[in-house]
């Protein structure tokens, strides 16, 4: 009934309609989420066994409230919060790279299509639907890569966030 769904054989369909540009993009998503996988692990794993240990060795300090406590604190935090927001930079250029990828595809197919009508000398419907359905698919590509970025990096950052505030407040004067 259903036949079976082969992942590289519609990955490879994609980049031979498509064209190379697809392929970076499936680059640049395979990439992100590499990045968000990894950011994923760190916040579950790592993250909390350090808090924990950034905030008992504040709590075994005897002194809290001069000026080298605190920035000591500030610095606890500082590199934290440095820990939480690696990757991020990445993540932001890959997630509205992708579909400016799809759009220089998509453009760069179009321009295909009308260098071929230009030989031909006719404007053939059937292949002018061929070539545009073939350069849109960069578009859906791109944006297909970008949207399902765009949560993961909202979420680790707002998360990166409150984890700080959280961590400030845990170590307190």
């Amino acid at each position: 009934m259903f036949e079976q769904f082969n992942l590289y054989a519609a990955v490879l369909s994609l980049v031979g309609e498509g064209g190379p540009f697809v392929f970076g993009i499936f680059a640049s998503g395979v990439l992100l989420w590499a990045i968000i996988l990894e950011r994923y692990l760190y916040f579950v794993t790592v993250l909390p066994s350090r808090s924990k240990e950034l905030t008992n060795k504040w709590n075994a300090r005897a002194d809290h409230t001069s000026w080298c406590a605190r920035q000591i604190r500030r610095m606890m935090i500082s590199r934290l919060n440095a820990a939480m927001n690696n990757g991020f930079p990445i993540m932001q250029v890959l997630v509205p790279l992708s579909p400016l990828l799809g759009l220089v595809g998509t453009v760069s197919g179009m321009l295909e299509v009308f260098d071929s009508m230009a030989l031909r000398g006719s404007a053939d419907a059937q292949t002018m639907a061929s070539g545009v359905s073939h350069a849109m698919i960069c578009t859906m590509t791109g944006l297909a890569v970008s949207i399902s970025g765009l949560y993961p990096v909202h979420y680790f950052r707002t998360r990166a966030r409150t984890e700080t505030e959280i961590l400030s407040d845990k170590l307190s004067f």
